[in-house]
């Protein structure tokens, strides 16, 4: 995330669906449009869903890093 730094950051590893997209959720309602969230999901359910809701809200994904540990660094664009 060099390239552009989030307005919040939130670590979702080890929340489960669907409340990490919840939390994601109202981390984004507490931005302002364009402002940038950084969340850590999960591999497996967490990382194919919470960005496909994200994106039907109206957010966009601008970012998504593959971490060494297996978790992804998100870093979205509130819509």
């Amino acid at each position: 995330m060099a390239t552009e730094s989030a307005s919040k950051s939130l670590n979702l590893q080890g929340v489960l669906c669907p409340l990490n997209f919840v939390k994601t959720k109202l981390a984004l309602e507490e931005l302002e449009p364009g402002a940038t969230l950084e969340i850590i999901l999960d591999d497996g359910e967490p990382i194919q869903n919470v960005p496909r809701a994200i994106k039907e809200e109206g957010h966009r994904i601008v970012k998504v890093d593959h971490q060494a540990d297996g978790s992804f660094r998100l870093l979205i664009r509130k819509g």
